[in-house]
């Protein structure tokens, strides 16, 4: 059976993680939520690092925990990046990498060679540690946890310790390991835009506890999570570049439903992209006027709740075969008459386009 199967129960003082994961066996599945949430208790419950005393885990399907039965963490065939990769100052890369090879029969050289080019580190190969940038510290890491060709792979905020330009350095690496990578990957992050980018699935934890889990565009438009996300939530969109207006360098993005303007990146036309727009950057109107927002759509009002703050609502609108959402306040709801079923025009004032 493809897939993650996992069941753990582990209580300290104060705090339990109790949770029931159906996950899918491939893509890039993130753990979210905020600080204290359990999710790296739950990530080091797969890993073997903490023995829950209730559990079962089951990956591809074998079976990893379950009663009677607990795979120690050097008999899993994991790779592990952390939020600081912890590289041996006196060996080169190189020899970090091979080390790391050392512990596992079923690396290669192969799997060494696409690691390192995977990661784009072959100029630092003959680095020590103590020469490389934090982004490349971290990129070595990755490399390691790669090279020893692990059925399912863990990273516990791996951006956390880099600072806003090591981030943007190193997430299109991590963008390239979510498309070419064929093995599951488990990324807890807090960081919305992180999971927005990078993840297929989602699971929500809160309290040790599951809140949600699914596929990352439908349980992004749920609207019982924006507490979870405040001015971060809003849809995740696939679209394609339809066009580039070289003149005012935007280009056009297609999706099911309509067309969006957007910066133009460089992407080239057909370029498939994933396009975020937040709830704050989306207006209703009864009818489009000359304004500065030059993306306008019809749709159709789907769910409308309470936001977390008691003067705001949200609302999901339906735009052909998409989701999106809107923030406004209560006040304007009501003005606009808006309620499920009233079609009504969606303005939405900034996209980003995460390639």
């Amino acid at each position: 059976m493809s897939g993650i199967e996992g069941r753990f129960q582990v209580e300290w003082p104060g705090f339990t993680l109790d949770v029931d994961l159906s996950l899918p066996g491939h893509g890039v599945t993130a753990l979210f939520g905020h600080s204290g949430s359990g999710k790296t208790t739950l990530l080091r419950c797969v890993a073997g690092l903490e023995r829950a005393a209730q559990g079962r885990l089951v990956v591809d399907g074998a079976v990893w925990q379950d009663t009677g039965r607990w795979l120690p963490p050097y008999q899993r065939p994991i790779g592990y990046v952390f939020q600081e990769a912890s590289l041996f100052e006196h060996l080169s890369v190189l020899g970090n990498l091979r080390y790391g090879m050392k512990r596992v029969g079923t690396a290669s050289s192969a799997s060494l060679e696409q690691a390192i080019e995977l990661l784009g580190i072959g100029h630092l190969l003959d680095r020590k540690p103590a020469r490389l940038s934090g982004g490349e510290r971290q990129r070595v890491g990755m490399a390691r946890a790669l090279a020893v060709r692990p059925r399912l792979l863990l990273m516990d905020e791996p951006l956390a310790a880099l600072d806003l330009k090591l981030k943007h350095e190193i997430l299109p690496y991590l963008e390239r390991l979510h498309d070419e990578l064929e093995i599951p990957v488990l990324y807890v992050s807090h960081s919305p835009d992180e999971v927005a980018r990078l993840a297929d699935h989602l699971v929500v934890l809160e309290d040790g506890r599951v809140v949600a889990q699914g596929p990352l565009k439908d349980t992004l438009a749920r609207l019982d999570l924006p507490f979870h996300l405040g001015e971060d939530a809003g849809a995740i969109l696939d679209a394609t570049v339809g066009q580039i207006d070289a003149h005012w360098h935007l280009a056009r993005v297609d999706f099911a439903g309509g067309s969006l303007w957007a910066r133009d990146h460089g992407l080239a036309v057909g370029r498939r992209v994933r396009v975020r727009v937040l709830a704050r950057d989306v207006s209703l109107a009864e009818e489009p006027g000359t304004s500065s927002i030059q993306n306008v759509l019809r749709g159709r009002v789907d769910a409308v709740a309470d936001d977390d703050h008691p003067g705001l609502a949200l609302v999901r609108l339906h735009v052909g075969g998409s989701v999106l959402l809107a923030r406004l306040t209560k006040r304007a709801a009501a003005s606009l008459g808006i309620a499920v079923g009233v079609e009504t025009w969606v303005q939405v004032k900034s996209v980003a386009l995460l390639e």
